[in-house]
């Protein structure tokens, strides 16, 4: 049953990072409800994203596996539900 998941992302803030994360997700019918993309305050080259996607358990997992394998990517991290979201997106909001 499909429900919705909180993607955390952190990586290299490096030209086309975020499309090729965005096509992972599209290419396994990953619904993509809310992201944010945001830079570290204290180093320009890193940066993060925040997600929420609409998809089942098995596939986020298997989207988790994927985005791993990015060069560019260090960590994900998965939550379920939209509270993560919202509890992220507040903090990066507030900082700008």
């Amino acid at each position: 049953m499909k429900q919705d998941f909180t993607l955390l992302l952190s990586s290299d803030n490096n030209f086309s990072v975020l499309n090729r994360i965005v096509n992972i997700l599209n290419r396994r019918r990953v619904r993509i409800k809310k992201l944010i993309g945001f830079e570290d305050e204290n180093d320009f080259r890193r940066g993060g994203i925040i997600m929420l996607v609409h998809t089942t358990s098995d596939m986020v997992e298997k989207c988790k596996l994927q985005l791993k394998k990015l060069i560019e990517v260090d960590e994900v991290d998965v939550f379920e539900g939209s509270n993560q979201y919202l509890e992220h997106s507040e903090r990066i909001v507030d900082i700008d």
